[in-house]
């Protein structure tokens, strides 16, 4: 994520019905979390300028430059906000343990949540009070991060984190007691960097890597399905918003064989070659050896300024946007955009609704790509407008990305409606792991937050 907050929680004890659990004819190890997604309203055009100004501001900081025991699976639900904003989704810290909603970002690799000492600028959103967990410790390191909507500073500690029936004894992760006004939207306490542990400015080693280089999962990798609700002129504040498998790959979410391809280089950030794009039926230039970062934490696409002309150049009557909107161009709502992406030889499609942001107008809509100008070597960050289209597969070793087509349950899911996720704690038997010892296995007494873990969510903040 483009370090963005304003864009999870443990594996119930029952998965029965849940979508995105595993099957009955899946023998797997690993969880799942369903996420939840948080979108601006498609008709409040002055929260929209600030939100797409916010979200190029934030990408350009971004980017700018021993025998294991094993947890089988795991899933965690996912809720998605304000119309595909941003996803998030819940984890739980502390003894006893306290559940927090946080956005599910691979765009960055920290862990914080906001501390009880935040104040006013954390709004209504769950804080935690470090007193009040018998496990915790304070490393005395201080803290700060920067988004292109504001800062986060705060101090660093250690405590048990669970988040899809997986629990980590010591994890590193800042709480945060100084936010900038706005940076956090009820009820999003914090973001959950589900990127490569040399991007955390923490220097602590993200939960998904250590379960992974540990053996705590049965495949050392995550998965992610998103809905789609920017569409929906029903759509709620919070929506279903997919789901986040832990550990393992759910077949029932996708058809065909994932796609995967490795990152060229060392890990960082989830990033790609980005070998082609049409629009419209039309090739548009790219540079040879162009790279994409593949982001959760960015609700749309951002590319180089000569591409994205190039892009509305295919679009008839499109101009570029003034004001908030810089960056970003308009086109006429009635006419239907396809774009293609192409990673590694295989092509996939964005729907037209995806790359509708929303409407400046009854009549003119803003479109998802945007100009960014990172001055590093990525120069395409690739976030939700994207994702929402495929299942996603990050995956530990080698270290890759993978891509396949979504099953008719997984569309089924896209404006779909039901139940919210909401924060709970019950009891599971997890694989606890220690960043200095082998992990061993007991039952614990977990916060399962909204078996939602929402992975998207816009780089909002």
């Amino acid at each position: 994520m483009i370090p963005v907050l304003s864009l999870l929680s443990l594996f119930a004890l029952s998965t029965t019905g849940t979508f995105g659990a595993p099957t009955e004819a899946a023998t797997i190890a690993g969880q799942s979390i369903p996420l939840l997604r948080r979108n601006p309203s498609p008709y409040d055009i002055g929260n929209l300028g600030a939100l797409a100004k916010s979200q190029r501001n934030n990408a350009i900081l971004k980017y700018g430059g021993q025998t294991k025991q094993r947890r089988s699976t795991g899933y965690n639900s996912i809720v998605d906000q304000q119309y595909d904003s941003s996803y998030y989704g819940t984890l739980a810290i502390g003894t006893p343990a306290e559940s927090f909603d946080v956005i599910l970002d691979t765009g960055s690799s920290d862990l914080w949540v906001a501390g009880s000492s935040c104040g006013t600028a954390c709004g209504t959103s769950a804080t935690l009070n470090p007193s009040s967990s018998s496990t915790f410790q304070n490393l005395s390191t201080p803290f700060e991060i920067t988004y292109g909507s504001g800062d986060a500073e705060g101090y660093l500690g250690q405590d048990v984190v669970q988040m899809a029936g997986f629990s980590i004894s010591n994890q590193g992760f800042a709480v945060v007691d100084s936010v900038s006004e706005g940076l956090l939207t009820s009820p999003v306490s914090g973001l959950l960097g589900l990127g490569w542990s040399s991007l955390a400015t923490s220097q602590q080693t993200p939960f998904w890597q250590t379960l992974a280089a540990s053996g705590a999962l049965d495949s050392a990798l995550f998965a992610v399905q998103l809905t789609r609700y920017t569409n929906d002129s029903n759509a709620q504040t919070l929506e279903p918003g997919g789901v986040l498998n832990m550990g393992y790959t759910n077949s029932s979410l996708y058809t065909g064989s994932i796609e995967y391809i490795d990152i060229p280089g060392t890990p960082s950030y989830w990033y790609l070659p980005l070998d082609s794009l049409t629009v419209q039926g039309s090739s548009v230039t790219i540079t040879s050896g162009t790279i994409a970062a593949i982001d959760t934490g960015t609700t749309n696409i951002g590319g180089p300024a000569s591409s994205i002309e190039a892009i509305y150049a295919n679009i008839p009557d499109s101009q570029p946007a003034t004001g908030d909107y810089e960056g970003y161009y308009t086109y006429p709502c009635s006419t239907t955009v396809n774009v293609e992406l192409s990673f590694g030889g295989s092509t996939w499609s964005i729907s037209p609704a995806d790359f509708a942001f929303s409407q400046t107008s009854s009549t003119e809509c803003l479109g998802a790509f945007f100009e960014i100008s990172t001055g590093s070597d990525i120069t395409w960050i690739i976030g939700d407008t994207f994702l929402k289209n495929v299942y996603s597969v990050f995956r530990y070793d080698p270290a890759s990305v993978g891509f396949a087509n979504l099953s008719s349950v997984a569309i089924a899911e896209n404006g779909a409606g039901g139940t919210v996720p909401s924060a709970t704690i019950g009891a599971v038997s997890a694989t606890v792991v220690s960043t200095s010892a082998a992990p061993r296995s007991y039952a614990l007494s977990t916060s399962l937050s909204a078996l939602f873990l929402a992975f998207s969510a816009i780089i909002l903040l």
